[in-house]
């Protein structure tokens, strides 16, 4: 069974989660703050799959939460946000969140971002790579489809379970211009509604890891009224 950590401030929306996901047969481990969430966390990480975590809360906030639990775990992290908190929702994707979800949430909005992010962690690469073989090498990045492991120039980086599948989509077409839609629906598996600013902070963010000057990108660019592209060109210079 897959467990995912619930942490809200508030009963009511613990409560609610629980149902919706136990309806679809996860388990539930609940919290109230960040601080609880990463003990239990640290108590159950070979359980817990996923985790969905509220922003505003008391003693420990979502975003000091997750940054912490960035240090140790891959596991996708799904933000419960306020409509209007915008600021936060970028900077928790920034710090390392997967996804958001806007406050109130339509329950099979949220469901099926659930199975999306778990199906692509439990993947470990089973899909089969329209490309064939199991490594894949471009522009001194190599992405092992089996193992899920990433090493630029030859040093291992830690990628999010998105960033990853992100970067593995424009391994798989390069020199492909993808717009946000696209990578949203290949990513996300469902379809993209106003969703274009999620894209550009996991490109940031996969550039910060990537390139050597993510401020001048050599190889994940921007191709303005399009989408992106992994430019190969570059891999032969």
């Amino acid at each position: 069974m897959n467990y995912i950590l619930v942490c809200d401030d508030e009963r009511d929306i613990r409560s609610a989660l629980k149902i919706y996901l136990s309806g679809e047969g996860y388990g539930v481990y609940e919290a109230e703050n960040g601080e609880e969430a990463l003990r239990m966390l640290e108590e159950h990480e070979n359980e817990i799959k996923l985790v969905l975590l509220d922003i505003m809360m008391p003693v420990m906030d979502g975003i000091s939460a997750m940054s912490y639990m960035r240090e140790k775990y891959n596991i996708p992290i799904i933000l419960l946000t306020a409509k209007s908190e915008n600021t936060d929702k970028v900077l928790g994707l920034n710090v390392g969140a997967d996804d958001y979800i806007t406050k109130p949430f339509n329950a099979l909005e949220l469901l099926a971002r659930v199975r999306s992010h778990l199906r692509r962690y439990t993947m470990l690469g089973g899909e089969k790579s329209v490309a064939g073989p199991d490594v894949l090498n471009m522009c001194g990045i190599e992405l092992n489809t089996k193992t899920r492991e990433v090493k630029v120039l030859g040093e291992p980086i830690a990628l999010t379970g998105t960033e990853y599948e992100i970067l593995r989509l424009f391994m798989e077409h390069p020199g492909e211009v993808l717009s946000t839609k696209e990578i949203y629906r290949q990513v996300w598996k469902s379809n993209p509604i106003g969703e274009e600013n999620t894209i550009a902070v996991h490109i940031r963010h996969l550039r910060e890891k990537i390139e050597i000057n993510p401020a001048e990108p050599r190889y994940l660019k921007v191709v303005w009224g399009q989408g992106y592209k992994l430019d190969a060109r570059e891999d032969r210079k």
